[in-house]
């Protein structure tokens, strides 16, 4: 690992006497304050993921290095006699809070329930100084938490610089959670206003140093989730299917991924019905569904990850009311965070191929456009009876999966922004997930639990399927009552996985007005974090 420093020296001899080799800022290959303001530099600049510095000085170098902003992370509640830099501001802010405590009476509670309260001053330096202990902090989701409300006071200034001091080696336990929070918050994702802050350009590390390859994890996790969500927050007259079929292009190229396309045309003549049938409706026939590959030397097990790339959905001819379609340039999330995982797989050089298959499209409304009581005809054969145009995640799933599937992949995982029934089961805290085995399942929530993205895992039983009998098709693609859509829609995907080991994920936790765990913006890249860690567990357990 290298980093970039604002030094001359060669290397550095951290407490662990790990030597990282260093290169000046100077030499730092792109420079931030050259990159223009458009789709492409921004979506650059965000993939490249943020660089930590480090900085063997002591609190007394923080304004001559220009650190306005400092993060401390401790090991233990603070106490009227911890130790910490900037301890003395520390000691003298628990003294007066325990005094306000005691003033409030025994009866009221100052604490938040999980203990956690963050601490912050800024000292006679105009130095802001945050605190946060992830002791007593029952799970990683909470943890995150406790970290991106430390973080807050500190990014309300839009800094350019923000250092984070791990005070102990008993503070460095959850390293690459405090990084991974930091990175993904103190990027600024894209934005048209006419001054937008372009995010923190700066990232220190001083005291305790983790291990480089903590770092690295929490480096990549971090610009994965935040391509995810620079993705998906791009207005849909940018993010077009045809703008985002050219990024994924230039992208395989520059990660060395294998790159391949089905337009509109060739699916329209391999018989993909299920897709084509949605995107016949948009005026431009850029639709197409991708496929991406990182197949790294000597890997023997193979994972297909399928993605929703819905660029904006009216809802076709069942028209969306404005209040539900607003937002709808985000039903490409799914796709966004298959393509993000993959980069951060690659990146972390994980032995295992991965193929990534994109649905793109856009669900519009046209004279073309398809009409409830279609029938059409998947790749497989499958004939399919249109119920409600507003189902079409499934319908451009379905001949995605059926493409997935014909490569014979030991796992297959899709992610979708697909039902607002599971929106409704669940509200926008976790999503929700279907497996095909009791041992997926069992990973599935394990990783949840590891990661702090909180997954459910629902049922999908056989008879689920009695719902979907047509008398004109194979099968019914929705019901209009609605009732259990999330369980249906999976029944519906079911049978274009020609019955492979499959994970199914609704992503309802795509967005969360409040922010969720480590991210602060209401678009949260729930699912890339959650993958990294459940193909870890899956790459350790083979099933």
């Amino acid at each position: 690992m290298v980093l970039y420093w604002n030094g001359a020296h060669d290397t550095i001899l951290c407490e662990s006497h790990t030597i990282w080799s260093v290169v000046p800022l100077s030499d730092f290959p792109v420079s931030p304050q050259s990159v223009a303001a458009t789709p492409q530099s921004e979506l650059e600049r965000l993939r490249g993921g943020v660089v930590w510095n480090w900085l063997g000085a002591g609190e007394e170098s923080w304004v001559e290095q220009g650190m306005g902003q400092v993060l401390v992370v401790i090991s233990e509640p603070p106490s009227d006699s911890c130790s910490s830099p900037a301890g003395n501001w520390l000691r003298t802010l628990v003294a007066h809070r325990l005094r306000h405590q005691l003033a409030l009476g025994k009866e009221k509670k100052f604490k938040k329930p999980d203990g956690f309260e963050p601490h912050t001053v800024m000292n006679e330096q105009g130095v802001r100084i945050s605190w946060v202990w992830l002791h007593g902090a029952k799970n990683a989701f909470e943890r995150l938490t406790r970290v991106r409300e430390a973080l807050h006071p500190l990014l309300e200034d839009k800094p350019e610089a923000l250092a984070v001091w791990f005070s102990g080696a008993d503070a460095l336990i959850h390293a690459e959670e405090v990084l991974y929070t930091v990175a993904v918050n103190g990027q600024a994702l894209p934005s048209r206003k006419k001054d937008p802050w372009q995010g923190v350009r700066r990232f220190v590390l001083q005291g305790n140093v983790p291990a480089p390859e903590v770092v690295e994890r929490a480096r990549q996790l971090a610009a994965a989730n935040t391509l995810a969500r620079a993705l998906t927050v791009l207005p849909p007259n940018e993010l077009t299917p045809l703008y985002y079929r050219a990024q994924v292009q230039t992208w395989a190229n520059q990660e060395g991924w294998e790159w391949e396309e089905y337009s509109l045309a060739q699916l329209r003549e391999m018989g993909a019905g299920a897709f084509v049938a949605v995107a016949q409706g948009s005026a431009v026939e850029d639709a197409a569904i991708v496929h991406v590959r990182y197949a790294p030397a000597g890997a023997t097990r193979r994972i297909a990850l399928v993605g929703k790339g819905i660029c904006f959905d009216t809802g076709g001819h069942n028209l969306k009311p404005a209040r539900y379609m607003q937002g709808m340039h985000e039903d490409m999330n799914g796709s966004a965070v298959a393509l993000a995982l993959l980069q951060c797989l690659s990146r972390l050089r994980v032995p295992v191929v991965v193929d990534v298959w994109l649905a793109l499209a856009q669900n519009s409304v046209g004279p073309n456009a398809y009409k409830q009581n279609d029938v059409v005809t998947a790749l497989d054969g499958t004939t399919l009876e249109v119920v409600h145009t507003d189902a079409e995640g499934r319908m451009v799933l379905a001949d995605t999966l059926v493409l997935a599937a014909r490569g014979q992949p030991d796992l297959m995982v899709d992610f979708a922004t697909l039902t607002g029934s599971m929106h409704t089961a669940l509200g926008s805290r976790y999503s929700g997930a279907f497996t095909t085995s009791p041992s997926l399942a069992d990973l599935v929530m394990s990783a949840g639990e590891q990661s702090g993205e909180r997954m459910l895992v629902f049922p999908q039983d056989d008879d689920y399927d009695s719902a979907l009998e047509s008398t004109v098709a194979d099968v019914k693609q929705c019901t209009l009552e609605g009732d259990a859509d999330h369980i249906l829609a999976t029944r519906f995907l079911a049978r274009f996985t020609a019955d492979l080991p499959w994970v199914h994920v609704d992503l309802s936790a795509s967005s969360h007005k409040e922010g969720l765990g480590a991210v602060a913006t209401e678009v949260t890249g729930f699912g890339v974090r959650w993958g990294a860690d459940f193909l870890d567990k899956w790459l350790k357990n083979p099933l």
